[in-house]
Order: structure tokens, then sequence, then C-alpha cells
């Protein structure tokens, strides 16, 4: 990747269109003074071969086209010269894929995505491509962006509004590296916590999940897409949330699995999230790795087609997940003709595009996926680009860039981190004082981990430990900025084994970072080392607060009888100074749980409304302590 930050830097400001506009004025000058009778005008003031998707797609060779139709990976690119040999439509950043590998600063990130724009606009029509990421808690692939909680614990806030700000903030974010596209909001409806993938989604409820995935489409895409908006993505389509135990695929347990219900099922539980996002004009739905009754979602026709784009009026672009087209058919050539008529519109390959470009193309020649789909597939992806004003101004508005974790920005974290916490018990414990003079103890594997604090998709995929980013701040950090000057603190860290006494004890655990299957669970247990953590610290001190930082509910009930409180408090993201805000009493707690939460890993799935009894029904929550 270093190579493609050193050469054919386009203008930092600038827009191609500016540029080339400015010699054409040049020009027209020079003959305006020299030959008084050669007045003419520009013949237009568009850079590109072509000023309309109508327009494009009548200049536009099968070549052209099916280059529209492929997403690639920046870190599967020979060489970036080859965006404008194959006309390449849409380049991403998975998770880990910044200018050098995992992070890179902003200004890094706009330096690369405008290198690889600038051989997109050297095509022979001069289509601008667009660039995908999973900014999925906020600009979580850049050093130094602010990231917020997961989606559980967004949930949790029950506040749109600010999920609305929440995703405004990321949109800028993500627009100071140059990039129009994110892969979010995810609105699944997971219904087994067991799921990997559990706290991307806002919740167990289908009312939830569409209430404030609306919210984040409205905070990426505003009023309508523009230069100063991004694409957002409603996914996965459809029923990721609701597959069954042990159906799992890729190795997995139930990720990517099988969604073994009824139509009424899906339609009930998994449908209304989208049928929301398309009402509010979301520009782009990702289709699910999982199977319905069987059928690998990425092939399903009826989905895609008589559902997605007929019964509900979808009019943006469909995209396969990553490589996701591979696993309808062991034969590449069929799972290709497949999903194409199936009706996705662009494919995520995102390593081997040589072989898909070649091999759509061979399918189109033999009739086997007709022009008109082609036509339909390349017309959606057009009419983005065109809305989002990429091909007058395709390059980063270097604006934005300075704004990357700007305080102004992480206050907003700041409050989603406390609005998200959910307060399950308190025995007189919270808030803490702000007067007198005591002693606070305070331990655990989270307390003064970044990495962990965060969780996954953060920075790298699965996640890590420590200071994997910079500006973010840990509860201990927090903790030590927020004490009255009265109280004395001592960290004893993970070695809690030792000989010390306190009047308070607080001890923050939880789950190690995981993404996607990797984070499947069949046991949704608290770590033996997180259990002894919490005997140890709180048989040494008088009162114990017990902060659980986890994807998902995990079976507490031990740590829980132990504690005087316990707080959930999700995956809080960079701003753990949002949980002394409330610990001390600055703020109320406000969270109400937006899953039902087990009292054994028996009961999964469990969920409201089956019959069961959880530790904690969904809803559940003191308020304000």
């Amino acid at each position: 990747m270093k190579e493609a930050l050193v050469n054919h830097q386009p203008p930092r400001r600038a827009s191609h269109v500016a540029a080339r506009l400015a010699v054409r004025i040049a020009a027209l000058a020079l003959l305006l003074a020299l030959t008084p009778l050669l007045v003419t005008a520009p013949a237009t003031t568009h850079a590109a071969g072509c000023t309309s998707t109508a327009d494009c797609l009548s200049q536009m060779t099968l070549d052209e086209k099916i280059g529209q139709m492929t997403q690639v990976a920046n870190t599967y690119l020979t060489t970036p010269a080859d965006i404008k040999t194959y006309f390449i439509g849409s380049l991403l950043s998975g998770g880990g894929g910044g200018p050098n590998g995992a992070g890179g600063t902003a200004s890094q990130w706009a330096d690369m995505v405008d290198n690889f724009q600038s051989y997109a606009l050297q095509t022979r029509l001069g289509i601008p491509m667009l660039y995908g990421v999973d900014a999925v808690h906020g600009h979580n692939n850049v050093s130094g962006a602010v990231i917020f909680p997961h989606n559980i614990g967004m949930g949790a806030t029950r506040n749109t509004a600010l999920e609305q700000q929440a995703a405004q903030v990321t949109r800028d974010e993500v627009l100071g590296t140059g990039i129009d596209w994110t892969f979010a909001p995810c609105v699944c409806v997971p219904r087994d916590d067991r799921w990997g993938r559990t706290y991307e989604g806002f919740g167990e409820d289908p009312a939830l999940v569409s209430s404030m995935g609306v919210a984040a489409i409205k905070g990426f895409q505003g009023a309508g897409l523009g230069p100063n908006t991004i694409m957002a993505t409603a996914k996965h389509y459809i029923g990721d949330g609701g597959t069954a135990w042990g159906t799992g695929s890729s190795g997995y347990q139930i990720d990517q699995g099988n969604a073994q219900i009824s139509e009424a099922v899906l339609r009930a539980i998994h449908l209304p999230p989208y049928q929301s996002a398309v009402a509010n004009s979301v520009a782009s739905i990702m289709v699910s790795y999982s199977s319905w009754n069987g059928v690998k979602d990425h092939g399903n026709q009826y989905l895609i087609t008589t559902v997605l784009k007929g019964e509900l009026g979808f009019q943006g672009i469909v995209v396969s997940d990553w490589a996701g087209v591979n696993q309808i058919n062991s034969n590449y050539t069929i799972a290709v003709r497949t999903a194409i008529n199936a009706g996705i519109d662009m494919v995520m390959v995102p390593d081997n595009y040589k072989t898909f470009i070649s091999t759509l193309k061979s399918e189109v020649n033999a009739g086997n996926v007709p022009i008109a789909r082609i036509d339909d597939a390349v017309t959606r992806i057009l009419n983005a680009k065109f809305a989002l004003g990429l091909f007058a101004n395709p390059y980063t508005d270097r604006s934005y860039t300075a704004q990357v974790g700007s305080a102004a920005h992480r206050a907003v974290a700041r409050q989603a981190v406390r609005e998200s916490l959910v307060l399950l018990k308190n025995n007189g414990v919270l808030p803490l004082a702000k007067t007198g003079t005591y002693k606070i103890v305070v331990g655990g594997s989270h307390a003064d981990n970044l990495g962990y604090q965060m969780g996954g998709w953060s920075i790298s995929w699965q996640g890590g430990s420590g200071a994997t980013t910079t500006g973010g701040t840990t509860f201990w950090q927090a903790l030590q900025a927020a004490k009255p000057a009265s109280v004395t603190l001592q960290n004893v860290g993970t070695r809690t084994k030792g000989n010390y006494s306190g009047d308070v004890g607080i001890v923050v655990i939880g789950e190690t970072p995981y993404a996607e299957g990797k984070g499947d669970s069949s046991t949704l247990a608290v770590s033996s080392a997180n259990a002894a953590q919490v005997t140890d610290i709180c048989s040494r001190t008088t009162k114990c607060v017990v902060i659980l930082m986890s994807g998902r509910p995990l079976i507490i009930n031990s740590q829980l009888s132990t504690a005087g409180a316990f707080v959930a408090a999700w995956l809080p993201g960079t701003e753990g100074a949002g949980i002394t805000d409330v610990l001390f009493g600055d703020y109320g707690f406000a969270g109400k749980l937006p899953v039902s939460w087990p009292s054994a890993v028996s009961q999964q799935p469990i969920n409201s409304g089956d019959g069961k009894t959880p530790l904690f029904p969904f809803g559940a929550g003191i308020t304000p302590f």
C-alpha cells in the first residue's frame, strides 16, 4: 500500500472537475485576449465523459458495466492501475484495511482513498468509484476516530435522536477520510444471544430495531444523498438474527446459519426493519451470509427481487457480503449467475476480481444473465454516484478531516455511553458520594483496557487489547479524573488476591473482543478469571459495584448475588467518562435492556413473549438509581 500513497496524488481539497475547469477557463481567457472573435464557453462543466445515469449507460461497454458491479478490497488489488484497466466501480476497506494495515490516521486514509479515486477518473468515461467501509460504531477502523457504543448499547438508550446524532458524527468522520459509503446500520434482530453478532443489533424487538435503524440512516444520509452525506447500508438481508444453533457455516456454530422459520415469522420479526429502511430511502442493502430454510440468501431471487425490489420498492444498491456469492454453489460460474439473477447489483468479490469479471462477462455473452439485469444493476450504482455528487467532487473534503476525533464528537459518544448503561441491581451503593473521605478499590480485566472497552470491529476486525487507538479514555482513566478530592483510589488490576481493603470496590469485567462467528458462544459464561476478580475485590471491600462490558447478556447469577450494584455497560467504546458521569450521580441511569437476560444458557433462544422467565425481562433497568 505504500506505493499507492506516493503516486498520482490528486489536489488535496479540490475536485478533478475544478482542476480541469480551471485549465479550460485559463485557455478561454487566452483565446479572448488573442482572438476576440473566438468567444466560446466550455462545452460542459462536467469532467467525466457522461453527464447522467442514462448518458453514461448509453455509452458504456459490457466491460465497463461489469466493472461498475465489481467491489474489490483494497488489500487485494494487484496494482491500483487495475482500477482503470478493469473499470472497477467500488473499493472497500475490510477490517484492518487501512493505509498500512490496521489503523492509520484520518489524513493517511484520505490520501489512500484519493489516490485510488485518481485511477477511476482516468477511465474512458471518468466515472468515479464508491469507497465502502464498516463504520459500524463510529469510524472504527481509523486511529483517533471516536468509537461509539456498539448497537446493543445504543438500543439500550432508546434514544433515536441520539442515535441520529451519533450517525451524523460518524458520517462527518467518514467524509474526512474520503469515504462515501458505510456498511451500517445493522438492522438484524438477534434472537439468540449465543450469536457472535448479537452486539451488532439494536435489540431483540423489531420495532426497536426499526426505529433505531431509521435514526442511523437519517444521520448518515441526511435529508437525501449529497456531497455532505454518505450512503447507509441496512444489513444483513434477511434473517441473520434468526438462525438456529448448530446450523452455522464457515466453521461457526450459529453465524452464517440457517433460519428455520416460516415466512410469517420472517415477515413479522425480520422484515420490518427493512420496510422502515426502504421507506426512509436507505441507499443500499447488504445480503446476509445466512440461509432461509436451506437456501442461501445470496441466491434467493424471491427475497431479493420479488420482496425487496418488488414488494418493498427498493430502488438502491443491493450489495453482497464479503465473498458471500462464493457460498451459493461450489461451481463459481453457477454461483455468479445465480447471485446476479437473484438481484445482487454489486458483488463484494473481494479478492479474485479478474475471475469474477471474466465469469460474469461470459455468462452475459452466453445469454445466462440478461443484459437488462446488468443495466438495472449499473443504473442503481450510477444513480448513487450522481446523487452523492461524486462526479463533481470525487476527492476528500479536507475540512472534515480535521474534525476526526474532535472534542465535540467525543462529547456525543460520552452521552451515548452514559445513556446506554443499564442498572440491574442497586442495594443503596450508587450513586457514589461526592463528599466525605473514603477509598475505592478498582480492578478487573476491563478496568483499564481500551481495546476490551471497544470490543470487536475496533481498529481491526476482531478488536484487540490495550491502547489500540489514540484519544480514548479507559474507565480507570476516567475515574481518576472524576473522583472527588477526598476520595483515594487503588487499582489492583487483575492481581486481586493481595492484602488490601476499601470502602467501595469497583470490578470491571467482561468479554474479550470478537467479531462475527468467532464470538459464537455455547456457554455465555463469565470467565473463571473474572469470577475470581469479583469474589476477591467484593470480599475485601464494604460495598461493591460490578460493571460488565459485554456484547450481550452473560450468565451472571453468581456475580449478581455478590455485588451490591450491577451495571450492564455493553461495549462502550472510547469514552469511558460516560460511566463515571453516572456512578457519581451527575446523571441518572437511563438505559433499558434491549434484550431478554437469561438466567441460564439453556434458555436460549429467549425473547419477550415466548413464555420463558428471564433473569431480567426486555425493558428492565433501574432508573435513575
